[in-house]
C-alpha cells in the first residue's frame, strides 16, 4: 500500500528518514523538486530502476537523469574536463541537467544508447538534504507516464495514472502545489560544442550569456543570477547595474529579483530616482534573510553626474542591501566606488527580435 507523507519544515527529518528507508529497500518515491514532482529510486539498484522503467513505460535506450550531491559526485560517475567543470560551477546547483560520457558506475539502464548519463544538482533544499544523508545518487525523472505532461501537484498525478501504476509507488511526499516551473534545461557536453537538447526555464548559449523569450523568463534569469550571487555568502552588498534600451526588459528582471525576496509590488522610480523596500525576514531563502534592504533605482532622468551627490545611493553600500540600478551606465565616477564596496554585477539586455532578448552578465 502506498504511504503518503506531507512535507514541511517541522516534519523534514521524518520525511527524509522515511524516504531513505524506502530507497534503501529498492522502492519508488514521488518527491518534489525545484522544477516538478519527480520519481526517485536508488540509481545503483537494478531492481529499483526496473520498477521505475515499468512505471514510466520507458523505451529501452532512453536515458533517465540522476540527482547527485555536488561536483565531486558528478566526477565519480561521469567524465568531466576542467573547462566543463568551470562552466558547470557557474550553473549548478540549478534547473539544468548535464549530459556527459558515463563512467558506467550506475545502473546501465539509466544511460543512453551512446553511453552517456544525465546528471543534476538540484537547487532544492529537501532533495539536497536527502542525497547528502542517503549518500548515493537517485533518479531525477519527472513523475509522469511517458509522453504525458509533468505534474505540479499530487492530485494531478494520481488523477492521471491508472490504479496498477499507482500501486508501484511505495511512498508519496506531498509538498503541496509546486510553482509552475518548466522541467530542467538539458545540456549536452559530449561533443566539441555545447548543445541544448531541451529548453527549460533558463536558456543560455554560453556561460553568462542567456536567452529570454518572455517577460517571465527574464524574471527567472534575474532570480537565477541573484541566487548565484547570494550563495557566495559574502558580507558585501550586491549591486546589479543594468543597461538596455527602453522596453528591453530591465524592469521585468528587477521585478523578478524583488519577487525572490517576497517583494511582489515594486513601483517605477523613474521620476523619484529610487525606492527602498524592506526585505522580509520570514523569507524561506536562507541567504536572502541576511539582507535588510532592496533598493530599486532608475537613472533614466539623471542628466548630470553631479546630481548623484544629493541622491545618497552610495549610503546603502554600508549596509546589507541588494541594489538594482536601471540605466546604471550613467553612474560615471560612482561606478568604481560601487565596485570597490559591493559585489557588482553588470547586466546588459539587448533585443534579439520582437520576442527574444539577449542577457549578458559580467562581473
Amino acid at each position: 500500500m502506498t504511504r503518503t507523507l506531507t512535507l514541511s519544515k517541522e516534519r523534514k527529518n521524518t520525511v527524509i528518514n522515511a524516504t531513505k528507508e524506502v530507497l534503501g529497500k529498492g522502492g519508488l518515491v514521488v518527491f518534489p523538486s525545484d522544477t516538478v514532482y519527480g520519481l526517485l529510486v536508488d540509481a545503483t539498484c537494478d531492481e529499483a530502476v526496473d520498477k521505475l522503467i515499468a512505471f514510466k513505460n520507458r523505451p529501452p535506450g532512453k536515458a533517465i537523469s540522476v540527482f547527485v550531491r555536488d561536483m565531486q559526485m558528478i566526477k565519480q560517475h561521469a567524465h568531466l574536463s576542467r573547462q566543463q567543470e568551470s562552466l558547470l560551477s557557474s550553473l549548478l546547483p540549478g534547473p539544468f541537467t548535464v549530459v556527459l560520457p558515463s563512467k558506467h558506475t550506475l545502473v546501465s539502464k539509466l544511460e543512453s544508447e551512446k553511453g552517456t548519463i544525465g546528471l543534476r544538482i538540484p537547487d532544492y533544499y529537501y532533495v539536497q538534504q536527502l542525497i547528502n544523508q542517503y549518500g548515493k545518487p537517485v533518479t531525477a525523472t519527472s513523475a509522469n507516464l511517458g509522453g504525458s505532461n509533468p505534474h505540479y501537484s499530487i492530485d494531478s498525478l494520481l488523477y492521471q495514472i491508472p490504479k496498477k501504476k499507482a500501486e508501484l509507488i511505495d511512498l508519496i511526499v506531498d509538498a503541496g502545489k509546486l510553482p509552475r516551473n518548466k522541467p530542467s534545461t538539458v545540456i549536452d557536453l559530449t561533443g566539441e560544442d555545447l548543445h541544448i537538447l531541451r529548453q527549460g526555464e533558463i536558456v543560455f548559449e554560453r556561460e553568462d550569456h542567456y536567452i529570454s523569450r518572455s517577460a517571465e523568463q527574464t524574471k527567472k534569469i534575474g532570480q537565477f543570477i541573484l541566487d548565484k550571487m547570494l550563495k557566495r555568502k559574502m558580507s558585501k552588498p550586491i549591486v546589479f547595474i543594468m543597461k538596455g534600451d527602453l522596453g528591453a526588459g530591465k524592469t521585468e528582471m528587477t521585478r523578478g529579483i524583488a519577487e525572490y525576496f517576497g517583494i511582489n509590488r515594486i513601483v517605477s522610480p523613474t521620476f523619484v530616482v529610487y525606492y527602498e523596500y524592506d526585505i522580509p525576514k520570514h523569507t524561506e531563502k536562507a541567504y536572502a534573510a541576511s539582507f535588510d534592504k532592496f533598493v530599486h533605482a532608475d537613472l533614466y532622468n539623471v542628466a548630470d553626474e553631479r546630481e548623484f551627490e544629493d541622491l545618497g545611493l552610495e549610503t546603502y553600500l554600508d549596509s546589507p542591501s541588494v541594489i538594482v540600478i536601471e540605466w546604471g551606465e550613467k553612474l560615471g565616477r560612482l561606478y568604481e566606488k560601487f565596485r570597490q564596496k559591493a559585489l557588482t554585477v553588470f547586466i546588459e539586455i539587448q533585443h534579439k527580435s520582437d520576442q527574444e532578448r539577449i542577457v549578458d552578465v559580467k562581473e
